[in-house]
């Protein structure tokens, strides 16, 4: 492992944000992660940092960053249909994505484009253009801390939510992840339930494939969403609110074209829909703005301070309450 005291986030987080943290660890094999569980490092405040594309730093980090660096992707079951496969916390997201076109492996497809780290997947269980990555985990792999006892979780004892895991609610802050299973189909198998990635397809003139699927997404995603080698950001920073049907009801005579989706008893909005109707979308202060092409999209355009980006989508929350009586929530991890 590599250790480094008082060390720069600015490359190790999408936002930009100029902070630093007291200890920064580079952990480069899984077990190490039991050496500081048996030093007792683990004692002290500290947090386990992928790509920094889900976080937003709001002052320096008086405590312990934890990052893994290991990688690798290995193929451990193949049947005629499907294939498993495991894959290293600190593998890039997109290097997995890369993998699967290559060797034909269908599922994860809608979720390129996607910054940060395998390991961090599951704990959002993040999802895109109507898929969520919990459909392909077969399971994880991990240590439950501070005392480093292996865990593997079947999907189903991850519960996985919209936007959310167990690691994200219980054991939050309490788990290392060091592999995620993936179980993925070898047929050919296509998710075109989101309508700006169909109506991408139908206007290139492109049949389904993995390639022509990644290279819509990637197209519809660079129309919404900024670089972020250029401008800083942490992608949606917002849920969609997810209602009761009485408040979607009462909202839909205030809008009539609010969008919405079923889930379950209940309804889902889309945020950047309400934070658009509410006057935000494009609205600038300062480096501080919320992105002009995608509303749920907080930006740093060069030099905002945390203080500016924690004002401006604290005034968003507030006024769209005030418009909608709906309470937006922010999906990065404040810190």
């Amino acid at each position: 492992m590599k250790v480094f005291q008082n060390y720069p986030l600015l490359d190790h987080n999408t936002f930009k944000m100029k902070v630093s943290c007291r200890q920064f660890i580079e952990l480069e094999r899984p077990e190490e992660i039991v050496n500081l569980c048996e030093q007792h490092l683990l004692e002290q405040p500290f947090y386990i940092l992928g790509g920094g594309s889900n976080v937003l730093f709001t002052k320096d980090y008086d405590g312990l960053i934890l990052h893994p660096a290991f990688q690798g992707i290995d193929k451990i079951e193949e049947e005629a249909r499907h294939v498993t496969l495991r894959v290293a916390a600190g593998t890039e997201w997109e290097k997995l994505i890369d993998y699967c076109i290559q060797h034909h492996y269908f599922g994860l497809e809608n979720l390129t484009g996607i910054p940060g780290l395998v390991g961090s997947a599951p704990v959002q269980n993040i999802g895109a253009y109507g898929v969520e990555v919990k459909d392909c985990i077969l399971a994880v792999d991990g240590y439950l801390l501070p005392k480093a006892t292996p865990f593997h979780y079947q999907c189903d004892e991850c519960q996985f939510g919209y936007r959310s895991s167990i690691f994200k609610k219980e054991l939050k802050g309490k788990t290392f992840i060091t592999h995620v299973l993936f179980r993925l189909s070898k047929e050919p198998h296509y998710t075109l339930t989101y309508k700006a990635l169909s109506e991408e397809l139908s206007c290139q003139q492109l049949e389904p494939s993995l390639d022509n699927i990644v290279r819509c997404v990637r197209a519809v995603r660079d129309s919404k969403l900024p670089d972020i080698t250029k401008i800083g950001c942490a992608g949606s920073f917002f849920q969609n609110p997810i209602v009761p049907n009485e408040d979607y009801q009462r909202l839909k005579q205030q809008l009539p074209d609010l969008v919405s989706y079923p889930a379950g008893e209940k309804v889902k909005l889309a945020a950047g829909q309400l934070i658009d109707k509410a006057g935000w979308k494009g609205h600038r202060e300062g480096d501080a703005g919320i992105y002009p092409k995608q509303a749920l999209v907080v930006v740093n355009y060069g030099n905002a301070s945390p203080e500016d980006i924690r004002q401006l989508y604290e005034k968003v929350i507030s006024d769209v309450y005030t418009k909608f009586q709906i309470t937006l929530q922010p999906e990065v991890n404040i810190l």
